[in-house]
């Protein structure tokens, strides 16, 4: 049976004409027909090549729908989807708006009509750093009801870690209690998020579309530039890079080894910034890989062995990991490892060939597929300005050995880097832009820097860029790690900053070097008179490294210097700091 014709006889086409624009829009959706012929009458007003007979609209063109998009993110994942979504939803007649945790004001969110949230979560169940605030606003008692409300949410987590999603499953859950409805389910995504989540994003405008009156005509806001608030995308397609330099930066004495690798691209470098990372593609250990071919009775399977080399993640143990164990092997007692809720204590410490030893069972290269999870790349703080190295990047990586349950494990790509690459070999990496790691857009503004250990290296493009462009502004670092005479990364550099201006003042904290621990926070506390000097002068703080410990140590401590030498109590201490979090003169990347 055909398809009836959209467009009548009397249509102001001819034969051909109609028979192909009848081909062309009968798959489209009544949304996607509203929002052209809202496109089609906003062109001819604004001056386009629309033939000035064709037919005015048959009803007035309403508003595009708004939807606010809001993002929770540590790494930059959540927040590009987010902008994955505003794109399709334009495209779709929605007006969307994406809105940083950062900058949400909670008060208002009652008033949002359509809601799409991507939380991340860090570490063991923590809102990234940036999305604190407003997290805790949301999930406190003084929250807004959000009675009227359609939301979604997209969460994003690591299934390595016990707390899986904790933040996006707390939000979906908490938007509910609220009186939000919601309008699909909450998707989890692990490492490998990229297809689930562009069908979670394509279901989510779906289900948030509003009716569509018959004959209505979607407004298209020509006044737009495309583009218009947006940065200028890096390309996220990974590249193939040539090793120049390879240079263990501790001393042979150090029980440390951080290997500063200079890398040159093969054609222009991309447009990197300073604050961004690169993220390496790593291979296993062949060691490794062969261990588990052995405990699965696959050693002859060389396809296999490429695959668990250089695709697939065989160190990661989570609690998901042995529940598609179960499921591929029916081990029973792996099994009873689950039913009695005793596994996540079990795989602490563990990777997988602890699984398979304690467990054995005939597997296939199947089940080790569907065991394991694609191997993801890992990011690095880039530490050089293309405004110094031109079409080069350069990384500082701290090589990760540790011992667990009488094993000597691994870092995957720290200790590939670090053992089994050399000048000369390749590598493929991609840019992973930060912008919210990024230099003050006022050249003039002073800024300081902590960062101990490879926290660092994104200070070295800092400075190097700041020399570069003749920044007027002055630069201070906090630096810090275990001994002066094996552990000053980059001493040398430093140095020769300081004599040429480019670094105003560094202070050190190695905390073996004496019997008493001195860490970068102490060194802040000491200098605490001049460092709220610089920032009453609008000076901007970067603090880089370990999110743990150091990073909340940090800003512990610039509260406590707050209190102390402006006399203030804890509260407004702690209001004073996270001002400058809000206006952006106080950035993190930890990790």
């Amino acid at each position: 049976m055909s398809r009836p014709a959209l467009l009548p006889r009397t249509a102001p086409f001819g034969d051909a004409e109609r028979a192909h624009l009848d081909a062309a829009l009968g798959s489209t959706t009544a949304l996607q027909r509203a929002w052209l012929a809202g496109f089609l009458a906003g062109l001819d007003a604004a001056g386009g090549a629309v033939a000035a007979e064709a037919p005015a609209p048959a009803a007035p063109p309403r508003a595009a729908e708004p939807l606010t998009i809001v993002f929770a993110s540590e790494s930059g994942n959540s927040e590009k989807l987010a902008g994955d979504v505003s794109k399709l939803a334009r495209k779709n007649g929605f007006k969307p708006k994406v809105v940083d945790f950062a900058d949400l004001d909670v008060a208002a969110l009652g008033k949002e009509k359509r809601l799409v949230v991507i939380a991340a979560t860090w570490g063991e169940g923590e809102p990234p750093a940036r999305a604190v605030r407003a997290y805790g606003e949301i999930m406190g008692e003084g929250a807004p009801r959000l009675d009227g409300v359609e939301f979604g949410v997209l969460a994003l987590g690591d299934t390595s870690y016990a707390e899986f999603c904790a933040i996006g499953k707390r939000l979906d859950a908490r938007f509910e209690e609220l009186g939000a409805k919601r309008v699909l389910p909450r998707v989890d995504c692990d490492l490998d998020f990229d297809k689930p989540a562009a069908a979670w994003i394509k279901d989510a405008l779906k289900a948030l579309a509003p009716p569509e009156p018959a004959g209505n005509v979607v407004a298209v806001d020509f006044a737009r530039t495309a583009g218009a608030d947006e940065e200028v995308e890096v390309s996220r397609e990974p590249v193939t890079v040539e090793v120049i330099e390879h240079v263990n930066l501790n001393s042979s004495r150090s029980d440390k080894e951080t290997i500063h690798l200079a890398l040159a691209f093969e054609d222009t470098a991309p447009a990197y910034q300073p604050g961004d990372s690169l993220e390496l593609y790593p291979e296993n250990d062949p060691a490794l890989v062969d261990q588990i071919l052995k405990a699965a009775g696959l050693e002859g399977d060389s396809v296999l062995r490429q695959a668990l080399l250089a695709e697939r993640d065989i160190t990661t143990l989570s609690a998901a990991t042995v529940e598609r164990f179960v499921k591929a092997t029916g081990h029973e007692e792996a099994r009873r490892l689950i039913e009695s809720n005793e596994v996540r204590a079990w795989i602490e410490g563990r990777h997988l060939i602890d699984l398979i030893e304690t467990y054995p069972a005939k597997l296939s290269a199947q089940h080790l597929n569907d065991i394991t999870r694609p191997l993801p790349p890992r990011a690095y703080s880039i530490a050089s300005s293309r405004a110094e190295v031109g079409d080069e990047a350069h990384l500082a990586i701290a090589a990760v050995r540790y011992t667990t349950h009488g094993r000597d494990r691994a870092g995957v790509a720290s200790v590939h880097v670090a053992d089994r690459i050399r000048t000369g070999a390749k590598l493929r990496v991609r840019v992973k832009p930060n912008k919210h790691f990024r230099l003050p857009a006022n050249p003039a503004t002073d800024i300081i820097m902590v960062g101990p250990g490879t926290g660092v290296a994104p200070f070295r493009a800092f400075v190097q860029e700041r020399r570069a462009t003749e920044a007027p502004g002055r630069n201070w670092l906090f630096f810090g790690d275990r001994h002066f005479t094996h552990d000053f990364l980059y001493q040398l550099e430093w140095q020769e900053a300081l004599e040429d201006g480019s670094l105003a003042r560094i202070d050190v904290a190695f905390s073996r070097d004496q019997p008493e621990k001195i860490y970068v926070q102490d060194r802040i506390w000491e200098q605490r008179r001049e460092l709220v000097s610089w920032l009453d002068g609008g000076a901007h703080v970067y603090v880089c490294g370990d999110a743990k410990a150091m990073a909340k140590d940090v800003r512990a401590a610039l509260v406590k210097a707050f209190a102390d030498v402006k006399g203030l109590d804890a509260a407004a201490a702690e209001a004073a700091v996270a001002g400058l979090e809000r206006s952006h003169r106080y950035q993190q990347d930890v990790y």
